[in-house]
């Protein structure tokens, strides 16, 4: 059975979530999906992109 790659537009609540975490090795920038399992992504919150550079 194929999983439908599209979210469900007809969502009225935002689901995409970021946060700074702390690791031992240092903070860690998480961009999840919470309303799907596993839909997650971080990265050395250093290296994360400034929002300034976003727009």
């Amino acid at each position: 059975m194929a999983l439908d790659p599209l979210p469900d537009v007809s969502a009225d609540v935002d689901t995409v979530v970021a946060s700074i975490d702390p690791d031992t090795a240092g903070d860690e920038y998480v961009i999840a999906d919470i309303s799907t399992d596993d839909a997650w992504l971080s990265m050395s919150a250093d290296a994360a992109p400034a929002l300034s550079a976003w727009r």
